[in-house]
């Protein structure tokens, strides 16, 4: 089981979470309820430049067994205690393509679903690339909040520059199917990642949404 959360923390929490950023991983390695996971800062999602991102809003991703043991494990309480907004999602894989930090760490598990979905992308940018990146990321981030379909998403990244990617909400897989394949700005996109090989390392993967508890969009 996924479970993915975000947190809006209150403005004077800011250093809780710098900290808990770099140091919550020890906590997390050591859970035996625990395989992968991953600290995430957030941001808009629209240029994916460090000035898109949001220093109030922090988030985790995690394979875990237990998805309510977890919701009560001492990263989660700490999180929990400096926020004042938070967003749960409990997933299962359907699809996935592609690795994170060298690993495959979604198992598909479900064949069949005609529920909401949950698409998470995420790619590390070769430094190189990263300016040219920027100047075609606007017209497909504008396909991505007008598409037919999204209920809601944000951009999410490991660290300013470099390690970026998007968490989003569809009515449906077929919604989702529509952004991804027959967007003309996201097709584009797919040229010419193929044609200047922007990415070292890049992941999509695709989510049945089982479970939700908040609103992704709560700013307070």
């Amino acid at each position: 089981m996924i479970v993915a959360y975000f947190w809006t923390i209150k403005k004077r929490a800011l250093p809780f979470a710098l900290v808990a950023m770099a140091l919550e991983r020890f906590s997390l390695k050591s859970s035996k309820n625990v395989g992968f996971f991953k600290s995430l800062g957030t941001g808009k999602g629209e240029t994916f430049t460090p000035q898109d991102a949001d220093p109030l809003r922090w988030g985790l991703i995690a394979q875990v067994n237990d998805v309510e043991d977890f919701d009560r494990c001492f990263v989660v309480k700490q999180w929990r205690k400096n926020s004042i907004s938070e967003f749960r999602a409990v997933l299962e894989p359907i699809s996935s393509h592609g690795k994170w930090s060298k690993q495959e760490p979604f198992t598909p598990s479900v064949k069949k679903w005609d529920g909401q979905v949950v698409a998470i992308t995420r790619a590390r940018i070769k430094f190189i690339q990263n300016f040219r990146f920027w100047r075609a990321v606007p017209p497909v981030t504008s396909s991505l909040h007008d598409s037919s379909g999204l209920i809601a998403a944000i951009g999410i990244g490991e660290a300013p520059i470099g390690l970026q990617g998007t968490f989003s909400i569809w009515e449906s897989s077929g919604a989702l199917t529509d952004f991804a394949y027959r967007g003309e700005a996201h097709n584009a996109a797919i040229a010419a990642t193929k044609k200047y090989s922007w990415y070292s390392e890049e992941l999509f993967s695709r989510f049945a949404l089982i479970n939700v508890r908040g609103s992704i969009n709560t700013k307070g």
